[in-house]
């Protein structure tokens, strides 16, 4: 499975999981196109579409059947993660770049469906955001802030023409975590920092909410039995322990929890990324140790990194980390003694 999240439902179909998946993704969606305009459509549906082109002319030249593998949900699992990671009103060919190594680099060149070592979406930002910072760095601001909200019509001209007819000041904006670390940076006070009206109750304007849709649909996943909490939890845990470290040792420079929690893709990566059945270790105390893994890496990159979020990055440190976590996390078998982790012989 290409997909995110992990499966514990016996029984049901790849299909089915990925159907649940996109429908708990509904209300993070729905709450990004109220508060931030509706970009996130235009997104959807070329990544959508690039991808499912890209699915089907790989199948045809590997030799594969076509309707099994469109059918099963994955594809447009990975297109939806894709888009929601991805700035909207972008240009249209972002998208297909995102998609490009995806779907061919990030999955069929790894074998396909099931045996990619890295989240295909991650991998397809990190390239992005590395090659096209610009780009990667126009985040559209809330519709209430924005100087020229965009309407439906003028969300298609600005992503198919690449420019359209209005200055990208008047409707982008830093996000909350990239404005927190550059005026941290320069020594403004936290008090002045969260006085910006970007800033909401305790994240962002509008990702707070968005972050609650997520988190709502992360959980009728859970209760849905196809995520366990081990990856959630742990993840979200490490975020929360280690920004309250930092906060309490210098709360000027450092931003609260609560912000790192409902800021950025905190919530995505915590529930529909870092989840991914494959990517992701296997064992329930592997879980454990690769979200906590992943969960601090992300506070490292925004906190001393160059990029203002780090989900994608802190994810795709954690896949390189996996083989090892599951190969020292199975439990031992009955009956046979623990394998040693020197150079000797099996006790």
């Amino acid at each position: 499975m290409n997909g995110s999240p992990h499966s514990l439902a016996i029984g049901n179909s790849v299909n089915a999981i990925m159907i649940k998946v996109l429908l708990a993704l509904i209300p993070g969606i729905a709450a990004h196109a109220w508060f931030f305009g509706p970009g996130i459509w235009v997104s959807l549906l070329l990544c959508t579409a690039f991808a499912f082109m890209l699915e089907v002319l790989l199948l045809l030249l590997r030799g594969f059947p076509l309707k099994p593998f469109l059918t099963d949900g994955s594809v447009l699992v990975t297109a939806w993660l894709l888009a929601l990671a991805l700035p909207t009103l972008a240009p249209w060919w972002i998208y297909a770049v995102g998609a490009i190594f995806a779907v061919v680099i990030a999955k069929h060149l790894y074998g396909g469906l099931g045996q990619n070592l890295f989240n295909p979406a991650m991998v397809a930002y990190a390239v992005l955001i590395v090659g096209f910072p610009t780009y990667m760095t126009q985040w559209p601001a809330p519709v209430a802030l924005a100087l020229h909200p965009v309407g439906p019509w003028e969300a298609f001209d600005l992503v198919l023409s690449g420019k359209g007819s209005i200055s990208p000041d008047a409707y982008t904006s830093a996000t909350v975590l990239d404005t927190w670390k550059t005026q941290a940076r320069l020594g403004v006070p936290a008090s002045e920092i969260v006085s910006h009206p970007a800033f909401g109750h305790v994240g962002g304007f509008g990702h707070e909410w968005v972050a609650l849709g997520y988190l709502t649909g992360g959980l009728l996943l859970m209760a849905a039995r196809v995520v366990t909490w081990h990856i959630p939890v742990a993840f979200l845990g490490a975020v929360a322990l280690t920004t309250g470290a930092l906060h309490l040792a210098d709360p000027v420079h450092y931003a609260p929890p609560l912000l790192h929690l409902a800021a950025g893709g905190t919530m995505l990566g915590a529930f529909f990324i870092a989840t991914d059945p494959v990517t992701a270790a296997s064992t329930p105390r592997g879980k454990l140790i690769y979200a906590a893994l992943a969960g601090f890496l992300v506070v490292v990159i925004r906190v001393w990194g160059n990029f203002p979020d780090g989900i994608a990055f802190a994810i795709l440190l954690a896949n390189v980390c996996v083989p090892f976590i599951d190969d020292y996390t199975q439990p031992r078998v009955f009956g046979h003694a623990r394998r040693k982790t020197g150079p000797g012989d099996q006790t």
